[in-house]
Order: C-alpha cells, then structure tokens, then sequence
C-alpha cells in the first residue's frame, strides 16, 4: 500500500519537482513507518510518479517549455514563483502526462545529496559489510552509525520552508516535529541490509561499532553563511578539521531568524551534480577488561616504565611483563594500566599479591573460554621469574570501581628491614609492639615531590610487630592505612613524617627492605587454581 494519501500529493508533487528523493519526500510528508523506505529505489520512483499521474481532464501546472498551458492549482503556482528565481523548480510533463523532476532517473536529491538514493542499496551495504569482515574483529553484535555532511540540516530547512509557504496558502498544518529525521530513516533501511549480510543482531548497545562518514564537497559552502549571522556558534576546536560541525550548524539554524535565512538562500535547493562521498569506513571494539592480582619479586624491577628525562632506567616494568602478553593475545591496540596503590622499584609484593586491572583498547579478538584465559595466565608466569599473576580474569568497566572504592580506608601490611645507628637490644623495640592506630602526619615525600602535589596527609600505623635480629638490626611489621609512605615512616623524610620510628625510638633509623605482604582489597574474586 502507498504510504502517502491525497492530502500529501500536492506536497510531494512540489518536492518532487525541485529534485527531491521519493524517500526524502516520504519524510517531509511524514511517513513514519519502515517498510515504504525499505523499497528498491527505482520501485519507489515509478510508485511515486504513478501516484501523481495527471488525468488527462484535470488542469496541470504551468511549465516554462512547451508553451503555457492551464492552471491546476494557482496557489501553487503562486507558491513556486516565489521559491524558484532560476525555472529549476518548475514541474515537467512527460508524454504520458506523468509528473517527473527535470533531474529525474536517479538524479542526485537536493536535500539529501544521495543518501537515501545509492547509498541505502544493497550494493552498497554489502561493500560495507565486506571492510567489515576484512577487519578481523570479533563480533556477535554491532552497533552501526553514520556522519552526514552538516549542510544536509541546512538543506533541510531550505525545503521545509519551501513547503510551509505551500501548505500556508492551502491551510494545513506541518511542523518541524512531523518530519523524519534522516538519519532514523536511514537507519530504518539499512540496518535490517547489514544484519541480513553480517548474520548477527544490530544493538545499540554492543560494544562493536561500524562507522561510515560521509562527504559532499560539491555543497560545502552551504553552511558558510551562518558562520557571517551567527558567529558566536562557529569556534575553532582542537580535534575538529571545520568549525562547520553538525552540532554547531544546528545551533546556527535554531538561532537564525528565518527572514534572514531565506534572504541567503532561495528555497528550494537546488540539485547538485554528484552524490556524496564515502570519506571513511571504520570499525572499532570498545575497550575490555582484565583484571587480577600480581607479586613481584624482584628489588630491581619498577611497576610502570621508568623513564626519566627521556631516558629508559631499566630495561621492563610488572606493567609491560604482563601487558605485552594481553596485547598479543587480544589483538588490541593499546593499554591502560591500573592499580590498588603502587611498590617502589626496590619493593616486592608478596601475599596474595596486589590487585591489578588493564583496559585493552580496540581489541579485536574479545571471545575467550575460562580454560584459554588460565592457559594465558600460566604463559605470563612461565615468562618471567620477576612476577607471578593468578586470579586472572575478564571484568566489566564497573567493576573495576571496586579497586578503587574506599582505596585510602583499605589497609595494607607491610615487613621492612630496620637499621639503627646506636646499637639496641630486644627490649629497646618491645615498646613498639603495643602502640595501636598511631596517627601520622606525612608531608609529600621529597622523592615523589616532582610528581606529587605538596601536601600533609593524616595517616594511622595501625599496628605493629617487631623482631629483632641484632643490635643494629629489626624486623618491623606494621598494619598501615594504605597510602601511607612506609620508607617515610621509618626514617622521618628529615622531618617530614611526624612521629617516625627514629623519633620514637630517639634513634636515626633508616630502612633496608620493604616487602608489602598483603592488599586488603577483596576484588578481583579469587579463582579456583
């Protein structure tokens, strides 16, 4: 069944002599249901023209050439003499007496440039489809999305007030609001092609995207005008090529008074020569997530890389030791490292270790059994004798919140070497074993202070355990809130660190070797060896 009904027929036929689309027209008449846009192009054109065929006894509208004829409809013919100053506008008549456009048989549509003519067909979809098996990516699902050019807006507004100075003189009512925005019935069209073609589900939801942006330079100068009436609207941005984007185009249409827009341009537009082009075709993956725990085991390997002035210090990091292996695997572009709190470079981290996340950017291989992720877990730890990771496993985005949640009300424990100047005995140290939730105060360190903000930081030693080993030498345990600078603790950071294990003891104290034993942060879960 035709979607439109003679109330729209005097409105298509003034879109279609200006070199509208039937799909376009479909929209301005406000067609709101798919399956009329899903026809076959050329279908579409001869249902559309047979629908607006004159009757051999009705008054047909002026044309330019052959000589003048009667009038069907004054009012319309009132109406086009104001919009057209070029006879582009005018309406032809075929022998057989049907309406076409001057630019007929697949002429490039002046208000959508093409975009609901060649570029919703299945050739076109299944060129698409084929960069997008070519990509590699894994996929069950994909989300797909298109950028037009910005002065399809503008050409928009141009034909919606060509129209409402119709419908004005015939006393109907269209808004704005009536109209089907382009890119829905775009999507109306295309997204069932590319489901059929890619045998998986469109979901706007699913973290793989198919993007295809597109051009026309033949139109580009059609938004420039604004840029003159409204230049609040047009700033130059960092990442943006043209200070023309969609978004400030829009803003520019919204503000514009009409008066003014209609003394730039005459409505309706007129018809270009070329459809648009196909700028790019890009397929990416939403990031994914891994998560587990790490220890390290080395006094000689740093967390991230250690860079300092341009120049490498050592030669890898628990980051790359575990992340290179990641990247192989998912075949993702690049990473992000994350975790609960950082060890120095001379620090290991025992226990259960210290939890860790990654985020893999645009990975393209994302499916991954239980059994294939512990097979990935037992490669890193057979790949190095400085870490070790267990609990590996795949997370979502939130989760990795957890990590973070309530990071500075965590504790962490820790077993650090002592050094004292003045020789000590057992009893020298016992003291320290009954001191519970000592509060502290941390001025930033002055070997983080280049990368640290200067401030004082209120921590609390929450216990501590000590164990002598001779007179210049102990064992201390503590049970700290995390965040808490332990090498600082001990040896006062030139008072910095108030109290310190030097100023309680009244000796100078300096630490030999820290271990953190424990991260009380229970996430990620652990995992069944």
């Amino acid at each position: 069944m035709f979607p439109l009904t003679e109330e729209n027929k005097h409105v298509a036929q003034l879109l279609l002599s200006t070199g509208t689309c039937p799909r376009c027209i479909f929209r301005f008449c406000g067609v709101d249901f798919h399956a009329p846009y899903k026809l076959p192009y050329k279908e579409l054109l001869n249902e559309l023209q047979k629908f607006l065929e004159t009757e051999k006894d009705e008054l047909i509208l002026e044309v330019m050439n052959p000589p003048p004829k009667k009038i069907r409809l004054q009012e319309l013919e009132d109406s086009i003499d104001n919009l057209s100053q070029n006879g582009e506008g005018r309406i032809s008549v075929s022998q057989d007496g049907s309406i076409a456009s001057k630019n007929s048989n697949l002429n490039v549509c002046n208000v959508c440039l093409g975009i609901l003519q060649e570029f919703c067909e299945k050739d076109f979809v299944k060129k698409v489809c084929q960069k997008v098996e070519a990509s590699g990516f894994e996929f069950t699902s994909l989300v797909f999305s298109v950028s037009f050019p910005p002065q399809l807006s503008v050409r928009e507004v141009r034909s919606f007030a060509c129209i409402k100075l119709y419908v004005k003189k015939q006393s109907l009512s269209l808004g704005r609001d009536d109209i089907v925005q382009l890119k829905e019935a775009y999507k109306w069209i295309t997204h069932p092609l590319f489901s059929e073609e890619l045998g998986v589900p469109i979901d706007g939801k699913s973290l793989f995207e198919v993007s295809v942006v597109f051009a026309h330079p033949e139109t580009v100068e059609d938004c420039h005008f604004l840029a003159a009436i409204c230049p609040d609207c047009f700033k130059p941005a960092k990442n943006k090529q043209s200070v023309f984007t969609r978004m400030a185009v829009m803003k520019a249409l919204n503000k514009i008074k009409e008066e003014d827009f209609l003394k730039q341009f005459p409505c309706p537009p007129n018809s270009p020569k070329a459809v648009c082009t196909v700028l790019e075709i890009e397929c990416a993956h939403g990031a994914v997530f891994v998560a587990g725990r790490y220890n390290k085991y080395s006094r000689n390997l740093p967390q991230t890389p250690w860079i300092i002035d341009g120049e490498r210090k050592l030669e890898s990091s628990v980051e790359e030791l575990i992340s290179d292996h990641l990247l192989a695997v998912f075949k993702a572009e690049s990473f992000n490292f994350s975790s609960s709190g950082r060890e120095d470079v001379d620090v290991r981290t025992l226990g259960n270790g210290r939890p860790f996340a990654i985020e893999l950017v645009n990975p393209h291989r994302v499916h991954f059994t239980s059994q294939e992720i512990k097979e990935l877990q037992q490669k890193i730890n057979n790949s190095s004798n400085k870490i070790q990771v267990r609990d590996l496993q795949l997370v979502t985005r939130e989760a990795i919140g957890h990590m973070k949640e309530g990071e500075e009300e965590k504790t962490k424990t820790y077993s650090a070497l002592i050094w004292t100047d003045k020789a000590i005995q057992k009893k020298d140290i016992e003291f320290l074993n009954d001191i519970k939730d000592l509060k502290i105060d941390q001025k930033t360190p002055l070997r983080v202070l280049h990368r640290r903000p200067l401030a004082v930081r209120a921590r609390v030693i929450h216990s501590m355990e000590t164990q002598y080993v001779d007179e210049h030498h102990f064992r201390l345990r503590l049970k700290t809130q995390a965040g808490t600078y332990i090498k600082e603790f001990v040896h006062g950071d030139f008072g910095r660190t108030k109290p310190n294990i030097g100023s309680l003891m009244n000796v100078t104290a300096d630490i030999l070797e820290l271990d953190v034993e424990s991260v009380d942060v229970d996430w990620p879960p652990a995992l069944d060896d």
